[in-house]
């Protein structure tokens, strides 16, 4: 068996204050690995800086490596943990900015790196499309990064998939009024694929938007391990901030694939028409 424990952080980033992001991820951290041994911790999407601040992301755009990435990195180190986070990068030419996720390793080591490639509504105007989606090899398993939109795109953790993957970090801002779609794509994308998909979603406002939090951690064949979906204030009913943990083991994921056939059975020869544009 290879088990691992895999924890998934939803959070309320103070927007434009990255400083004080870090430190609500440090402790973040250091609350959820002092509690239980814990081999993987996934927070949000733009965990550090929130999601409406229009071009105060330049302000905030870090190079990647660079001091945040290092940070966390020390603290993944610290605690012996792989850390996945989503932050605002940019590129040499200041102007380039991407919506980035990262995965840090528990040497304190920067092991990869994904630039958001579905952009939605306004986030067209701030960021420029990614156009790889690695999979990285880890000591834990075969590790995709999901950021937001991509979530909806079937295409994308298919295409992790067939490259290797046998997890997905998936990061996001999903909205309130939309929650319904989060709870189905985290689901689909791990029955599809036969894979776990460890899903964080942030909570909170920012200016215009609520977040709906439910964060998960899902199996191959959709079983919900751990979820955040009971997680609110009893008093606004809105979803709060929190972690949930699950003990998860990533040998499932040929077993599923062995016995349901969902990826030898495919037929790509009869599939030209996923690559045309509409």
């Amino acid at each position: 068996m290879r088990e691992i424990t895999i924890a998934t952080v939803q959070m309320k980033p103070v927007l434009g204050e990255p400083e004080d992001n870090l430190v609500k991820m440090s402790d973040f951290v250091s609350k959820i690995a002092s509690q239980q041994k814990v081999d993987l911790i996934v927070f949000p999407e733009l965990a550090t800086s929130g999601y409406e601040l229009g071009v105060r992301f330049t302000e905030l755009a870090q190079r990647i490596p660079g001091p945040t990435v290092n940070l966390l990195a020390q603290r993944a180190a610290e605690f012996g943990v792989y850390i996945a986070f989503g932050l605002v990068s940019k590129e040499k030419v200041e102007s380039i900015l991407f919506n980035s996720g990262v995965l840090v390793g528990p040497d304190g080591e920067m092991l990869g790196m994904y630039n958001k490639i579905h952009l939605h509504g306004e986030e067209r105007m701030a960021f420029r499309e990614g156009f790889r989606m690695p999979v990285i090899e880890t000591e834990i398993g075969q590790v995709g990064l999901v950021l937001g939109w991509d979530l909806a795109f079937p295409e994308v953790a298919r295409s992790l998939t067939m490259d290797g993957a046998e997890l997905l970090c998936v990061m996001t801002n999903w909205e309130t009024s939309r929650i319904e779609e989060w709870r189905t794509y985290v689901r689909a994308r791990a029955f599809e694929n036969a894979l776990y998909v460890a899903a964080a979603n942030r909570v909170g406002e920012d200016v215009t938007l609520s977040f709906g939090g439910e964060s998960m951690i899902v199996g191959p064949r959709g079983k919900v391990y751990a979820s955040l979906s009971e997680e609110k204030d009893p008093e606004t009913g809105q979803p709060r901030e929190g972690y949930c943990v699950a003990r998860i083991d990533l040998d499932e994921v040929r077993k599923c694939r062995e016995e349901h056939q969902m990826l030898q059975a495919r037929q790509p020869q009869v599939y030209r028409t996923l690559v045309r544009r509409y």
